[in-house]
């Protein structure tokens, strides 16, 4: 079929010019966005590379960037510079022009979802809104114009600011020690695990099981399969907490140790936590606290004083750092004291006046019984940053009203829904910083998915779906605690109204999200029959 001058085509999908009524197929400011494959064109650069310009096409003439024909004459070979690897034929990649990519990668973000539009409410990602001072020091030439093999009297600065903000993580946590090189949740479960082995065979302990609750988060099974491993369940209670009875029938010498999700991913704290740990303990094993949740708890309770060996916080969940593509992660893992001695290189310590990374040229005098290295450098500077001046801006009373407001607004969310909505725990007392729901009562063969899709038509990203595995068709939301009661009213509304159209039956909604930019996708086709290249569109498979 044709295509028109905004590269759309009827069989791309998405607003039709007929259903529109528009000859674009755009609907006032939502735009129709063809792939970059059918805007640019291949024979045309953005840029201009004189010396390394790939083969013309037979009997086309090479362009430069503004489009006109590049000057005659031999150009120079990068031959000697690419060791005979230079490509011999064009790769069909699309060439565009500066005003051509921008418009395109604008107009696509313009149908993303983001924090900065409104509330996101996917659970045990805690969304919550990223204050623009932690935007404005993170990027200050001091910090973000560093290199991390400058000469170490060149970044005391920096080194202060990761030593400042591991002081302040061992105190609201109430552990021993942090490694701040982890640059991400699982990455500190590994190095939290591999601290654990390490004690372990420090005193020729050779254990080979780690048994993980089921409501436990989803990383946990996956990364203590990684580091070698075997993974067994232990089930939940019917009222959404670890069974410490099966925990203790299991205990034995071959457990290495328990990694517990504290609060759950039921939205459940464990009020058994310290007896949990004190039996791990007496049978010679280590407790993993997966820190993910940390958000509803920091300020109020300290991990350490639970029993905890090691815990990993993810600073971009509770410290506000950006995520979920805006920027790297970044999970530094503190300790106990029994494991302090094997956490991993290299590590900020203040000599006197000044600041010294040890690694391992000195780690003998200072850290013999490390494990070694998680990561080549120091870690995630621009999160540390961020970290720090959300923490310095809030201070302790503020850090402690985080959690307060992030758990009273998932438990407004809770009861405003209540006979609306199925709640699998809700008569397990206080949900803490996220609401779990069911599609339980749900009327014509709906599902959760459905619900989910019907958000979007009401502005909504969707809620974390069929996420804890421990309850079918599971819905999880968490506010955060940046959302007013006004945004909270507004999305509770919304989930309602989709919800009892899903109680009534409404087919309506297995068609949503019908005002999107796109309708909803057959994710069977997709999944067991991918297109991953781009086609030609008489040849193309499509997935929606």
């Amino acid at each position: 079929m044709s295509i028109n001058q905004s590269g759309w085509r009827p069989e791309m999908g998405g607003a039709t010019a007929e259903a529109a009524g528009t000859w674009t197929g755009n609907r006032a400011l939502m735009l129709e966005e063809p792939l970059l494959f059918e805007i640019g064109d291949t024979d045309a650069t953005g840029v201009d590379f004189d010396l390394f310009c790939s083969p013309a096409k037979a009997g086309v003439q090479p362009q430069t960037n503004n489009g006109a024909a590049a000057p005659p004459g031999p150009r120079p070979s990068p031959g000697n510079r690419l060791g005979g690897l230079e490509r011999n034929r064009d790769i069909g990649l699309p060439g565009l022009s500066e005003p051509e990519t921008v418009r395109h990668y604008t107009r696509l973000s313009r149908q993303n979802y983001a924090i900065d539009l409104g509330l996101f409410p996917l659970g045990s990602c805690t969304m919550k809104h990223n204050p623009r001072l932690n935007e404005k020091v993170a990027r200050m030439p001091g910090f973000a114009d560093i290199h991390p093999l400058q000469p170490a009297d060149t970044v005391q600065g920096a080194f202060a600011v990761i030593h400042e903000l591991g002081e302040w993580l061992v105190k609201l946590t109430g552990m021993h020690s942090v490694a701040m090189s982890p640059k991400a949740g699982a990455h500190g479960e590994l190095c939290g695990l591999l601290a654990i082995r390490s004690a372990l065979e420090a005193r020729g302990d050779a254990r080979a099981v780690i048994l993980v609750p089921e409501s436990a988060h989803g990383t946990n099974p996956a990364t203590a399969a990684f580091a070698g491993y075997r993974v067994e369940n232990i089930p939940a209670t019917p009222r959404g907490r670890v069974d410490l009875e099966a925990l203790k029938a299991r205990l034995g010498p071959d457990v290495a140790a328990v990694m517990i999700t504290n609060p759950n991913t039921c939205g459940l704290f464990e009020p058994d936590m310290i007896a949990i740990s004190a039996a791990v303990h007496e049978a010679g094993a280590f407790v993993y606290c997966d820190g993910a949740n940390f958000n509803a708890i920091v300020g109020r309770v300290r991990p350490g004083d639970l029993g905890i060996d090691a815990m990993h916080i993810n600073l971009h969940k509770t410290f506000s750092t950006p995520h979920g593509g805006g920027g790297p992660g970044s999970g530094p893992v503190v300790f106990s004291a029994a494991l302090s001695p094997f956490a991993p290189l290299p590590f900020v310590e203040k000599q006197g006046k000044a600041y010294a990374l040890v690694e391992e040229e000195t780690a003998e005098e200072h850290h013999g019984s490390s494990f070694g290295r998680m990561t080549a450098f120091h870690g995630q500077m621009g999160m540390f940053t961020r970290a720090l001046t959300y923490i310095l801006s809030h201070g302790a009373d503020g850090l402690r009203q985080v959690a307060e407001d992030a758990v009273l607004n998932a438990n407004y969310v809770l009861r405003s829904l209540d006979g609306v909505l199925d709640a699998p725990f809700g008569a397990s007392g206080p949900c803490m910083h996220e609401a779990l729901f069911s599609d339980k009562g749900f009327g014509g063969g709906l599902s959760t998915l459905d619900l989910a899709k019907a958000l979007i038509d009401e502005g909504y990203h969707p809620m974390t779906m069929y996420f804890p595995l421990v309850v079918h068709g599971a819905m999880l939301v968490e506010p955060t605690e940046t959302e007013s009661k006004a945004a909270l009213d507004q999305f509770i509304g919304a989930l309602r109204s989709v919800a009892e159209r899903a109680k009534a039956g409404d087919q309506s909604l297995k068609a949503a999200p019908v005002h999107a930019p796109r309708r909803r996708l057959d994710e069977t086709l997709a999944a067991r029959k991918p297109v991953l290249v781009y086609k030609e569109p008489t040849q193309a498979e499509a997935a929606e």
